[in-house]
């Protein structure tokens, strides 16, 4: 974060985004309202913080078990070769499997994490065994099943500057 985007995270703007983070849905009056400012500068504010990119989007957070999806895996994948022609083709099978819905590059023994999500063992079974496991470079994988999920979306903690 460069400084004049960490400056703009005054208390008055930390308030908005911990708001946002809870319900992002909140219309302009009621925010200005639980924040204690008047409904113009609350609006310019969440536009300032919006073309700042502090705010990156509003997406709603779907019941995974209800929708069909009820299996979770961590997966940590180890690649081959480290090159960026490696690197480029893993990605873009990440990108173009809409089960991964996270992809981090770690540090230790992996390369990455993936977060999967299933409609079954079975169907994890079929993105690893016949999807991630052949991928270009990918030299072996080691998978974790989440048996409940405890804290999701988590808001991020808004801290002063200093």
């Amino acid at each position: 974060m460069n400084d004049s985007t960490h400056s703009a995270l005054n208390k008055t703007n930390r308030r908005i985004l911990r708001e946002l983070q809870q319900d992002g849905r909140v219309s302009n009056v009621d925010l200005a309202a639980r924040v204690g400012i008047s409904e113009s500068p609350c609006f310019r504010r969440v536009r300032q913080l919006e073309a700042d990119g502090l705010i990156t989007g509003y997406s709603a957070h779907l019941d995974q078990r209800k929708i069909g999806l009820p299996v979770t895996a961590y997966v940590q994948v180890t690649i081959d070769k480290h090159d960026e022609q490696i690197r480029s083709a893993f990605l873009r099978q990440v990108y173009a499997e809409e089960h991964i819905v996270e992809c981090h590059a770690m540090t230790g023994a992996s390369d990455y994490l993936l977060k999967v999500v299933a409609q079954s063992i079975d169907h994890f079974s079929e993105l690893s065994m016949n999807g991630i496991l052949r991928w270009p470079g990918v030299q072996n994988i080691e998978s974790q099943f989440s048996l409940n999920a405890i804290k999701v979306n988590g808001a991020l903690p808004l801290v002063a500057p200093g």
